[in-house]
């Protein structure tokens, strides 16, 4: 079972609690191949995420070889979690972190899988000693599971004087004292992000994975509609969908700022779903393959 408390970013901190104490007690009892599986499967829905999958496999595969290593009297280095999502909005970055909280747990690398979802209000105080504090106690909190911070670039953006610079160098000093059961993952746009990593001299090297989040491509976000329909038991008719896929590619031509990718998609699904009903409601037409169908009348876009 998930227990979850989130909240919109209004400065207050959103959690995810894990119930997943029968998958910590059994930790890595079962094999690589299994493992493997485990990691596909819980990541079988995301889209476009191929090589993010395999290094999530890779760290695995060095967490449990480290624990082998030492059962056999071999040195062995502790494996460092932490890492950085560099993306554009709607590529997955914060579900992705969600999901992998979760993992983690049931794969025995975390003690507690939660996880924990924060911003610049969270750990920036307003006078001198506030900010350590605040951010100190975050950390406290975020023990046995995942820290995310999004847009963390944002901790820089005052310069010199800001307090954003302290909760950056209180954040480097406890990734190293509690990795063991720690993971920290900063998040945000690519090149705010690259210039992020250049305010602190040993920010970069406390990451040893940097993920990057492409844009998707028009297939992958076709991929995202069509799954997000079914799920739902709607499907999309022949001129819905060309309509759809029609207005997806002009909009990754234009490379419009406002485009945010699967965010986007979703958006235009779940409004397209309450036309549908809108219009049905209309015409009285309740039958069971008409409530299935998304005609093209249904997809609606801003310029419309």
């Amino acid at each position: 079972m998930e227990t979850e408390m989130r909240a919109s970013r209004n400065g207050r901190i959103n959690i995810v609690l894990q119930d997943t104490l029968p998958q910590i007690e059994r930790k890595r009892s079962v094999g690589f191949n299994k493992q493997f599986q485990e990691i596909e499967e819980a990541f079988a829905s995301f889209v476009g995420i191929k090589q993010i999958k395999k290094t999530i496999k890779q760290v695995y595969a060095t967490v449990l070889i480290n624990e082998k290593r030492k059962e056999a009297g071999l040195s062995s280095n502790e494996q460092v979690l932490h890492m950085l999502f560099k993306g554009n909005p709607g590529t997955g970055k914060t579900t992705l972190a969600r999901r992998l909280a979760k993992l983690y747990v049931e794969l025995g690398i975390l003690s507690k899988g939660h996880f924990i979802e924060a911003e610049r209000a969270d750990l920036v105080g307003e006078y001198i000693g506030q900010t350590a504090q605040k951010t100190r106690a975050l950390i406290e909190k975020a023990m046995g599971g995942i820290l995310f911070i999004d847009e963390a670039y944002s901790l820089a953006r005052g310069g010199e004087k800001d307090f954003g610079k302290e909760a950056i160098d209180t954040l480097v000093k406890h990734m190293e004292d509690g990795h063991k059961d720690f993971v920290l993952i900063l998040a945000g746009y690519p090149y705010e992000m690259g210039r992020f990593l250049s305010t602190n001299p040993g920010l970069e090297s406390r990451f040893p994975f940097i993920l990057d989040f492409p844009d998707y491509k028009l297939d992958e976000l076709m991929e995202i509609a069509h799954q997000m329909v079914r799920i739902r038991e709607y499907q999309l008719t022949i001129e819905a969908d060309r309509k759809l896929r029609d207005y997806l590619y002009h909009q990754l031509a234009a490379k419009g700022r406002h485009f945010a990718n699967a965010r986007s998609v979703r958006n235009l699904m779940e409004q397209a779903i309450r036309l549908q009903a809108y219009r049905l409601v209309q015409t009285e037409n309740y039958q069971p393959e008409r409530l299935m169908e998304i005609t093209a009348s249904d997809i609606k876009f801003e310029q419309e």
